[in-house]
């Protein structure tokens, strides 16, 4: 037995941003769209969060043992669009998406 494979098309949307409350809004925005256009979506699926943490000294010349921490958290989720139309490429560029989130298309 031979089994046919069906050629899908697939977009890939990487969406970035340090407020994780932000970025689920621009994900369920995209979501909806691509729903509503009639292409199938996977996803959304939440990728490990990176942080970076910088050790800082509180004072200038001494105390050494007294240190302050910050941290930077980048938040990341992935969704996939298979068999996208032209009215989904057209809706996804039109796109309304907050200020502080990064969105990366790749087809």
């Amino acid at each position: 037995m031979v089994a046919t494979k069906k050629a899908t098309q697939k977009i890939r949307i990487s969406v970035k941003s340090f407020d994780h409350k932000l970025l689920d809004e621009a994900v369920k925005k995209i979501v909806l769209i691509a729903k509503d256009s009639g292409a199938e979506v996977v996803g959304p699926i939440p990728l490990p969060t990176k942080i970076e943490k910088i050790t800082v000294n509180r004072s200038t010349f001494v105390n050494k043992d007294a240190r302050e921490q910050f941290e930077i958290r980048r938040h990341k989720r992935l969704v996939e669009i298979l068999n996208p139309t032209a009215k989904t490429l057209e809706l996804l560029q039109d796109i309304n998406i907050p200020a502080g989130v990064g969105v990366e298309i790749r087809a």
